[in-house]
């Protein structure tokens, strides 16, 4: 299941809607995420799409743990590092 981050959406419903994520889960589906690089981080940060890594890795870690199960993506290696770390701090 897919919220559809960004799709005729403010910054401000996509902030609303990564806060609420774990409504979603009620439908018992994969939820899947897709903030990569989104204008909601850079826009709100006043940087370019190029310079959102940071930003990313901040929201999809948010997004982890409000209860997404797949992340859509630009930067694999790093989003992988942000999950691993992210399952070590779940688990502990």
């Amino acid at each position: 299941m897919d919220p559809g981050f960004g799709f005729a959406k403010t910054a401000e419903h996509n902030f609303k809607l990564l806060k609420q994520l774990e409504v979603f889960r009620i439908f018992n589906r994969p939820l899947l995420v897709g903030l990569s690089r989104k204008s909601t981080i850079y826009k709100s940060l006043g940087i370019t799409a190029a310079e959102a890594l940071n930003g990313t890795t901040v929201v999809n870690t948010l997004a982890l743990e409000k209860g997404a199960n797949i992340l859509r993506v630009h930067d694999v290696k790093e989003a992988m590092e942000a999950i691993q770390l992210w399952e070590l701090y779940d688990k502990a």
